[in-house]
């Protein structure tokens, strides 16, 4: 059974995008996505996440919020968040990792980069 995996991210072309990067690295999963932080953060209290993807710059709700939201409801981190975001500067990168990420990575990706970060959490 693949692990459910929570994509935050307001284009959906890119939660597209994410997936098709999933499964062409072989990861076995399931996606429930979410549009901004806000519904992200109701999908993940629905219960059954196991991995969550999340973009910064997202309205409603940003995901460097949803983070420190997701941390105040999971402190012991066992859920795995990694940023995968435009914000590529030193500062956005040192802030995430603060609010709890476990990684970050800079969009655009190449599925190297991709596989690289996420693909020990699917064990590929």
């Amino acid at each position: 059974m693949g692990k459910t995996v929570l994509i935050a991210d307001d284009s959906a072309m890119m939660r597209k995008i994410v997936q098709k990067n999933l499964k062409e690295m072989g990861a076995d999963f399931t996606a429930v996505e979410a549009n901004d932080g806000n519904e992200a953060l109701e999908r993940f209290r629905a219960g059954g996440v196991e991995i969550v993807l999340t973009d910064w710059n997202m309205p409603n709700m940003t995901g460097i919020d949803l983070v420190r939201a997701l941390r105040e409801m999971d402190p012991e981190k066992k859920v795995p968040i990694i940023m995968v975001t435009s914000e590529a500067t030193a500062d956005k990168v040192k802030e995430a990792v603060m609010a709890g990420v476990n990684n970050y990575l800079t969009k655009p990706f190449t599925p190297e980069n991709f596989k690289a970060k996420l693909g020990p959490l699917f064990g590929v």
